[in-house]
């Protein structure tokens, strides 16, 4: 058993190489903690937290097709907010891109993120093409 590590043009990998987006092994698709940061790394992409939610799960999205999987496949995310009152913007977002039986979810409120204006950071577990919800 190998593991794998994804990547996808529109989800440029960390300058520093201190992590990796998305390792995939034996099936299983590990998507580190995605924020809206930019691509230039160095500004947040959205205002609020439904807009900074939507921008993570078209990173997340592009990366579970790298992977060879969607949506359908994830089977549990962890959403970090700044401010618990985000949640219902948050959810709205993933109500956007999961259909059906959602996936198990977390959602935590903590201080801070890695940047002063990043408001929603998630991470998830894919099983690809475990696709049976629908």
């Amino acid at each position: 058993m190998a593991i794998r590590r994804v990547s996808a043009p529109s989800v440029p990998e960390p300058p520093s190489a201190t992590w990796s987006n998305c390792l995939v092994v034996d099936g299983v698709a590990y998507i580190a903690g995605l924020t809206a940061r930019a691509n230039d790394f160095a500004s947040v992409v959205g205002g609020g937290a439904h807009d900074q939610a939507r921008a993570i799960f078209a990173k997340m999205g592009a990366l579970l097709v790298a992977a060879g999987g969607s949506f359908a496949d994830v089977v549990k995310v962890t959403i970090y907010v700044t401010d618990i009152r985000m949640r219902e913007e948050v959810w709205k977002a993933r109500a956007e891109v999961f259909a059906g039986n959602f996936p198990v979810s977390t959602l935590i409120e903590i201080s801070k993120l890695a940047h002063p204006e990043m408001l929603v950071e998630i991470d998830a577990i894919a099983h690809i093409g475990a696709s049976t919800r629908g």
